[in-house]
């Protein structure tokens, strides 16, 4: 069935593309802004699109897009520093709509802690914007509300401020060259007048073969609707409604998708639309409202029908893509002399708490009333941040580091450095109650990372930001993004740099580092795989040739301020036919640049799983990965669990920390499994307390060959896969040495 499906949208995309796009830009997947895009406006501008919405606390940005798949932020409308701007979880700005008229780019939005509807301007989307101006109440009218959107009318030349304010108080506000309402009103109040539409919210207008669509959402997360006439009146006998909501189909993924942004039709008549949507996955609930991209079609009555968005990859539109890449949160080395629009900040912050110029390819922030932050939105489920950061702290208050907050800000997982209650400088990872220290021997400038794996993450500190140490054990953060609070489910989670009590400086940021495990079922695109729970847990499956999965905004370094370079590429995979080729893409998949290619052999067992490696070529910045599958037939090639690059010198073992049933009494070194192996094998053992471990693999004259691990461990029980394909066959002892406790075991390669 998987084949017969993938064979249709081959021979669809064909007829849409021909031959000469990369396959990876022929589908998409939802979401195509992850974290959170509630309250979605779409405007096209010659052969741009342009996408904003409500922000609430984090700063408001606005996107662009060429293929209405790929998107990248390129201003932020209205500075944290205006004096209206809100300091709660859901102050700020709500919707959010620009649009270009008379030569003049325009950006409406609502203020919520004033209630009110204000303008900015620009001569170009980048900015830089002016000073919000209020826009005026019209008289009669109560209000405007602050969740509205701009219709401009072609054939008159003519704007509308949509507006809806309070239950019944629907209208369509006429501005003029200024801005501001001219006093022509049309009067929707009877669209809603009995409340049967909940709260008719969000209403945006575009016009398709002659006709005016009038849409709104029935609340924030409720059913979708649509009126129509041939004339823009307020007259409502001249409106036709569609009582029902215009979603059909099944709900995959993404549940109670509504608050759709104005339909846009392309020039091979297909139209696109936006929406908001939950996830629908209750683990993942602190995404808040995601940013989805929808196909319109109109039915035999010419009204617009919607498919739920599926979850599984679905064709493109028929658009040039230009190099921009996948939204995610993006790696940044502060080389700039502003900060990028890409990052917000966290409530009202007046200008000159933070600095690029105050030492260069630095982020100097400075605390206003006690903390500062600078954040992107949290969407994934797997990355590792890194940040390389000189602070000085003088008290317990002082804390500068890494960190993930929900919606609310009401959970923080963070890792920083800081001073304990007895004036010791120490490097924390902490989540609610949960904390774990070590001492900071390192000095004031120390290397951060945290790392996630679904909802369990690790915090880790270097001091070359080569060789990690973990501090204390995994947390399971759960409570970050999945308790149902108060906004959690309207602003999402986001991730950054803080400061508490004192200034910071801050060196990079990096969002997925190349070389820290990658969970295999976590892509960000894909097409024709799944996720699969297994007894190694869930990996990447449904493998078959011309598959495909992609992992966005990977930082391999390469440059002044992370000096790495990837000497192999490796996989953790199973595989119980005759395997494949694993292609790794950079950018795009057959137009990118393929820099590696890793053979995928028989592991004899679905359930086996080995380490496989390759030759990687010369690889700097940042860049969307893809793995691009092939193998003979027609059947399933092979399982993946995690993957990761190597710089020169890199063990190749895979090291899977796994939360302890029990902690053991005494250090434990087991037999690995399988033994005799054929490619690589496992080697458990247990650690009563925190300590340093070394382990190590040496041959018959007692030379050593390997190099496991080598570094400090918390109390558990751990694995290591261990790939011995660099070795020649034969017998060999690997030893495990902490403290006083050694033990040596044997292992037999054969090949």
């Amino acid at each position: 069935m998987k084949r017969l499906l993938i064979l249709l949208s081959f021979y669809f995309i064909m007829v849409n593309y021909g031959y000469g796009q990369s396959p990876s830009f022929q589908t998409y997947m939802n979401p195509i802004i992850p974290g959170d895009h509630p309250d979605p406006t779409l405007t096209k501008i010659g052969e741009n699109f342009y996408t904003s919405g409500s922000s609430f606390n984090p700063t408001p940005k606005i996107y662009r897009s060429t293929d209405l798949v790929h998107w990248e932020v390129i201003a932020q409308p209205v500075k944290a520093s205006w004096s209206q701007y809100g300091d709660g979880p859901g102050d700020g700005i709500w919707g959010g709509h620009m649009v270009l008229y008379n030569g003049t780019y325009w950006h409406y939005f609502g203020g919520h802690d004033t209630g009110r509807m204000y303008f900015v301007t620009a001569t170009q989307p980048e900015g830089p914007w002016s000073e919000p101006t209020v826009v005026n109440i019209p008289a009669g009218m109560s209000g405007l509300g602050i969740d509205n959107s701009i219709f401009i009318d072609d054939e008159t030349d003519k704007w509308y401020l949509l507006t809806k304010n309070g239950h019944v108080n629907n209208h369509m506000v006429e501005l003029g060259e200024d801005g501001q309402p001219t006093g022509v009103v049309l009067d929707l109040t009877w669209l809603n007048a009995d409340t049967t539409y909940g709260w008719a919210e969000g209403p945006v207008m575009w016009k398709h073969k002659d006709f005016y669509y009038y849409s709104f959402a029935e609340h924030l997360y409720g059913k979708q609707y649509v009126m129509r006439s041939d004339t823009l009146t307020d007259d409502e006998s001249d409106w036709t409604i569609v009582g029902n909501n215009i979603f059909t189909g099944s709900q995959g993924t993404f549940g109670r998708p509504n608050h759709i942004s104005p339909v846009v039709m392309l020039d091979d008549s297909t139209s696109w639309t936006i929406v908001h949507s939950y996830h629908n996955d209750s683990r993942w609930y602190a995404h808040g409202r995601q940013g989805l991209l929808c196909q319109v079609t109109y039915n035999e009555e010419d009204f617009p029908v919607i498919q739920y968005p599926p979850s599984y990859a679905v064709t493109s539109p028929a658009l040039p893509g230009s190099g921009i890449p996948w939204m995610v949160p993006k790696s940044d080395m502060f080389d700039e002399s502003e900060l990028h629009p890409r990052w917000s900040f966290l409530g009202y912050k007046p200008d000159g708490y933070y600095s690029l110029t105050e030492r260069e390819g630095w982020l100097y922030l400075e605390p206003y009333n006690g903390e500062n932050t600078v954040i992107q939105n949290d969407g994934e489920h797997n990355y590792s941040l890194i940040t390389k950061v000189d602070f000085e702290p003088e008290s317990a208050s002082d804390e500068a580091g890494l960190w993930i907050i929900n919606g609310p800000e009401t959970h923080y997982v963070k890792v920083f450095s800081t001073v304990n209650s007895e004036s010791e400088n120490v490097l924390v990872f902490s989540f609610e109650d949960i904390s774990y220290e070590v001492e900071n021997t390192i000095g004031s400038t120390v290397w951060l990372k945290l790392l996630r794996n679904n909802h369990t993450i690790y915090g880790y500190y270097s001091s070359d930001g080569f060789t990690w140490t973990r501090i204390g054990k995994g947390i399971n953060a759960g409570d970050l993004d999945i308790e149902q609070t108060s906004f959690n489910d309207f602003t999402g989670s986001q991730q950054g740099l803080y400061v508490e009590g004192k200034p910071a400086f801050f060196d990079l940021y990096i969002y997925r580092d190349a070389y820290t495990e990658i969970l295999a079922e976590c892509p960000a695109n894909q097409y024709g795989t799944s996720r699969k729970n297994t007894s190694q847990g869930y990996v990447l499956s449904n493998i078959h040739a011309d598959d495909w999965a992609m992992y966005a905004g990977v930082e391999f370094g390469g440059n002044a301020d992370y000096p790495k370079a990837p000497d192999s590429f490796a996989v953790i995979a199973s595989s119980a036919t005759s395997g494949g080729i694993v292609e790794v893409w950079l950018d795009s998949i057959d137009t990118g640049n393929k820099v590696a290619e890793c053979n995928i052999e028989s592991t004899g067992d679905w359930e086996n799983f080995e380490v496989f490696t390759s030759e990687v070529d010369s690889v700097s910045g940042r860049h969307d990965v893809y793995l691009k599958f092939t193998g003979e037939g027609t059947g399933e090639l092979f399982l993946i669990q995690w993957l990761k690059f190597l710089i020169e010198g890199d063990s190749l073992a895979f090291i899977e920390e796994t939360a302890p049933s029990q902690i053991p009494k005494n250090f434990i070194l087991e037999q690995n499994y399988p033994n005799p192996f054929a490619l690589s094998t496992n080697i458990r053992f247990g650690v009563p307390e925190n300590s340093f471990v070394s382990l190590k693999v040496y041959n018959l004259l007692g030379q050593e060959v390997a190099v496991i691990a080598e570094r400090e461990f918390s109390a558990g029980r751990h694995s290591v896969m261990f790939d011995a394909s660099h070795l020649a066959a034969g017998m060999y002892f690997y030893r495990l040495t902490a403290g006083s406790f050694t033990d040596t075991k044997k292992l037999l390669f054969v090949k």
